[in-house]
C-alpha cells in the first residue's frame, strides 16, 4: 500500500494539535486531548486489524470503543499532557503506516466486517477491505479531526 496520503494527513493533524491555546468544543464536542486519544484508539485498532489479516486471522473493526468517553479518559490519563499525547499519536501513526506499507495487494483486499459510528449514528455496517479502512483514515477520518482541532483555536484579541 502507498501511505503517502496518510502520512501527509497526519503531518497536518500533528501541526494542528501543537497549536497553543486549543480550547473546548463550543458544541459540547471533544477537546484536543479527547481527539488525540480517539485517534490513538482508532489507529491501534486499525493496525491490529492489518496485522491480524497478515497473521491469517479474520479480524473485525468496530470503532465504538474509540468513541467511549471512559476509554478516552483512560488513554488521556496514561499521558503526562498534550505534548506526550501528540508524540504518541506521531509514533503510532508511523507504526500504522509502516504496517500498511508492507501489506501486499492480496492482504490489502481482505474484507473485514466493519461497524462505524459517528455522533451516535450508524455510518457503516458492512465488510470493508483493509486498504479501505486505511485509506479512509487518510481521505476522511484524519482530515475531519484536523479540522476539529483547528476549530478549537481560541480567538486572541487583535489576531485574525
Amino acid at each position: 500500500m502507498d501511505t503517502t496520503a496518510l502520512r501527509s494527513a497526519y503531518d497536518k493533524l500533528l501541526d494542528a494539535a501543537a497549536i497553543p491555546d486549543l480550547g473546548e468544543g463550543t458544541d459540547g464536542g471533544w477537546n484536543a486531548d479527547q481527539v488525540l486519544a480517539h485517534l490513538l484508539s482508532v489507529d491501534a485498532a486499525t493496525a491490529a486489524v492489518a496485522l491480524g489479516v497478515v497473521a491469517g486471522s479474520r479480524p473485525t473493526f468496530d470503532n465504538r470503543i474509540s468513541l467511549d468517553t471512559w476509554n478516552l479518559d483512560r488513554i488521556i490519563a496514561e499521558h503526562s499532557g498534550r505534548p506526550e499525547l501528540i508524540d504518541h499519536v506521531r509514533s503510532q501513526a508511523a507504526v500504522l503506516c509502516d504496517i500498511a506499507d508492507q501489506l501486499n495487494e492480496k492482504a490489502a483486499s481482505v474484507l473485514v466486517p466493519t461497524i462505524l459510528l459517528s455522533n451516535d449514528a450508524l455510518v457503516l455496517d458492512q465488510p470493508v477491505p483493509v486498504a479501505g479502512l486505511i485509506d479512509g483514515l487518510a481521505e476522511n477520518h484524519v482530515p475531519l479531526h484536523t479540522q476539529q482541532l483547528l476549530d478549537l483555536r481560541v480567538a486572541v484579541p487583535g489576531n485574525t
